[in-house]
């Protein structure tokens, strides 16, 4: 029961912020189009400072495996070679596909990777998830942009792919933050302050700016896709992933650090990427809903097991 409060507590303000977002529409009191300049807005701007802040404040310092790194990265890897192979067969249409993808393989991993890692080992696994978080992201960024420019039209463009890489305001965030850790340089401490401050209304923001932008009358229509993307994202990822892991023998903090990396519901970002981009963001939007709101029991479910067979 525990740990089903743990799910929940991660989950549930989450919730809240789009409940909110929602009622502002429907009060009237934001547009839709004030709410897609915020999306805007939260996408160039919020998100990549908050990437960076992320990456910026992670510890190198600390003793990570270098094989929990390797396994991370290398699973994100395979995984989104799969998914680009099996998606295209299931899905016809190209602006579903990227998203798709993205939501398959791109998880909420900042919200839920640290809470879940701190509630189950203390502040003393913060170090290890945040170093993970400090270079996972940049890759499930940059896999995510070129899922979306490779199905962004009739047919992938190369150069759009790699423009779109290079220019994503969410990749050049991450990228900026890993050379100054990487470097070791240190900003003035006044700019940082502004970089916290300013880290920390991303994610409300994009739940609200969420909440208040989708709707559910094509809920019909994408029926098939949010069943495959919840259960690909919230099921056969983490058990495939997690199955392996254990085969490698990553045991205690570093087996809850990767299943908070498989498990967790697809991050509030892939939303507003997909309408910068061209995907579809209805559905980008709903699968981030769907997989939030059942997270809270599918979580509880991956954390039970492993406890359960004395894994962690």
């Amino acid at each position: 029961m525990e740990y089903l409060v743990t799910s929940f507590l991660v989950v549930f303000p989450l919730f809240i912020k789009l409940l909110i977002g929602y009622g502002l529409r429907k009060t009237r009191l934001m547009g839709t189009e004030t709410f897609r300049e915020m999306n805007n807005v939260t996408f160039r701007l919020f998100l990549p400072v908050l990437i960076f802040s992320n990456i910026y404040q992670a510890d190198l310092s600390k003793a990570v495996s270098p094989r929990l790194i390797v396994y991370a990265v290398s699973s994100l890897l395979v995984l989104f070679f799969i998914a680009m192979t099996i998606v295209p067969r299931l899905e016809p249409d190209n602006r579903r596909r990227g998203v798709l993808v993205q939501a398959v393989c791109r998880s909420n991993f900042i919200l839920f990777g640290l809470p879940v890692a701190i509630t189950l080992y203390g502040s003393g696994s913060a170090g290890t998830a945040s170093i993970l978080v400090g270079i996972v992201v940049p890759v499930i960024n940059t896999l995510s942009v070129i899922a979306l420019e490779y199905f962004r039209g009739e047919r992938p463009d190369i150069r759009k792919i790699i423009h779109g890489i290079v220019y994503n305001p969410i990749i050049i965030g991450a990228l900026f933050g890993l050379t100054l850790v990487l470097t070791g340089i240190k900003l003035p401490p006044v700019l940082e302050k502004i970089i916290s401050e300013i880290a920390a209304i991303a994610t409300p923001l994009a739940l609200i700016v969420l909440g208040g932008s989708v709707t559910f009358k094509s809920l019909g229509r994408n029926r098939w896709q949010l069943i495959l993307g919840s259960m690909t994202r919230l099921v056969f990822v983490p058990f495939v992933g997690l199955t392996i892991a254990i085969l490698m023998g990553f045991r205690d903090v570093e087996l809850v650090i990767l299943m908070a990396m498989f498990s967790s519901p697809a991050a509030v970002s892939s939303y507003t990427m997909a309408q910068q981009m061209d995907g579809d963001a209805e559905l980008a939007g709903q699968l981030v809903i769907f997989t939030t709101v059942f997270s809270i029991f599918t979580i509880f479910c991956w954390i039970f097991l492993l406890m359960a067979l004395r894994f962690v």
